[in-house]
């Protein structure tokens, strides 16, 4: 039994002295932990400052890009619109052409005049969805041209200065196009 008593012994001394060895080390180093411990909770205050500083910039530029697209959303609301209202303007205004065409020629087919009415509203939609602004200008042009042919062979007409009884400058413009 003594050898199991020694045995035992041994053993508590050996746990008391990694005890004794862990305490002189906890001794040693208790500022270096609580420095460490310091430093950690330094650094996580930092961290959520950092990310409360980070936090508040991004919902400051979260509201200049909503402010930013509220106003781009408004302006392109009132761009659409005063487009609508313009094209509703060219359709009175091919509607005007028609009923001027219809006035002017009185013997003249309804479809023909239809045909007329029909081509301008062809080339203001060819216009008005054109991406390209060269585009753009070309198919407005080519409108312009279509229209004031139509006027001229309205008032040449009126006034008895040609003795067809067609709009033929019209309708060969339309043939070419």
């Amino acid at each position: 039994m003594t050898i199991l008593k020694r045995w035992v012994i041994s053993i508590i001394s050996l746990f008391h002295s990694v005890k004794d060895e862990n305490l002189r080390w906890q001794q040693a180093n208790q500022h270096g932990l609580i420095k460490l411990k310091h430093d950690r909770i330094l650094a996580e205050k930092a961290l959520e400052a950092e990310l409360k500083k980070r936090s508040a910039q991004l919902e400051h530029d979260i509201s200049l890009l909503k402010t930013k697209h509220d106003a781009e959303l408004s302006m392109f609301k009132t761009k659409c619109k005063q487009d609508i209202k313009d094209y509703k303007q060219y359709l009175d205004a091919l509607d005007q052409l028609k009923s001027s065409i219809q006035t002017s020629y009185t013997h003249l087919p309804e479809a023909i005049a239809f045909t007329i009415h029909h081509h301008a509203k062809y080339l203001l939609n060819r216009m008005w969805e054109a991406e390209d602004f060269e585009q753009k200008m070309q198919q407005e042009m080519q409108l312009i041209r279509f229209m004031t042919t139509v006027h001229e062979d309205a008032r040449s007409y009126l006034e008895g200065a040609t003795t067809e009884n067609l709009p033929e400058k019209t309708l060969n413009l339309i043939r070419q196009q």
